[in-house]
């Protein structure tokens, strides 16, 4: 995390300008470090600096991808910021600032994270949050009731659960491959790695591998892999 801080600083001396004022927060970062103690809450500058990495790796994946950034939205939402493991209770604010953007975007298909065993929790949270926020806006806003919800994971227990099941090429699998690679803080050893150890990519690449084997076992189309989701009916 520091390397990042000490890129800005090289930065901002290469154009010529006085960085000392950021040195000083850098080095005062590097302290704070030092003497951590157990479940102490990190400095607020360092958990800027965290916030600013994840936002710049989601955005790196999501331009990868495919997207161009007046699609691309990144929520900070207050209920992630508690600089702790177990994250805030949600409040209103979270809820009035996801309808904000959906009211912007208003969007045809949504598609959440529907693994609801995640160890960290986030996946069912953000599931919550989405969904109230489309409870509270059906009832006046019309373009709702033509929104679509997708929930998606990894592997399915049965395949006759699929509702959807997109296939991906080899050169699709790749993509998504080096788009998961974008965030680069999350690779390796995952922070979060529950039950199963193996890197995100890794899992991704065979789940979706198994999908796509046991549809090509019941006489289907045969593919390098598949995403599958199941429609959630709100």
């Amino acid at each position: 995390m520091l390397r990042y801080v000490e890129f800005a600083i090289d930065f901002e001396t290469s154009l010529g300008r006085d960085a000392r004022e950021l040195r000083t927060v850098y080095e005062n970062m590097r302290a704070f470090i030092q003497q951590k103690q157990t479940n102490q809450v990190d400095a607020q500058e360092i958990r800027n600096v965290k916030g600013f990495i994840r936002k710049s790796e989601a955005i790196a994946g999501a331009r990868y991808a495919g997207l161009s950034d007046d699609h691309i939205h990144f929520q900070a939402l207050p209920f992630y910021e508690s600089g702790k493991t177990a994250k805030n209770s949600v409040t209103d604010k979270d809820i009035e600032l996801t309808m904000a953007l959906l009211q912007q975007v208003q969007p045809h298909q949504l598609f959440l994270a529907g693994d609801f065993a995640d160890p960290n929790g986030t996946d069912i949270t953000c599931f919550h949050i989405v969904t109230e926020a489309l409870r509270r806006l059906r009832p006046t806003h019309a373009w709702v009731e033509g929104c679509w919800v997708w929930m998606y994971r990894g592997a399915w227990l049965e395949p006759y659960e699929i509702e959807m099941a997109v296939p991906l090429s080899p050169r699709e699998v790749t993509r998504k491959r080096n788009a998961i690679f974008k965030h680069q803080s999350q690779k390796d050893t995952p922070v979060f790695p529950g039950d199963d150890a193996r890197e995100f990519w890794v899992r991704a690449e065979h789940r979706n591998r198994e999908i796509a084997r046991q549809y090509d076992s019941l006489g289907l189309a045969d593919y390098e892999a598949m995403k599958a989701f199941v429609r959630w009916h709100f």
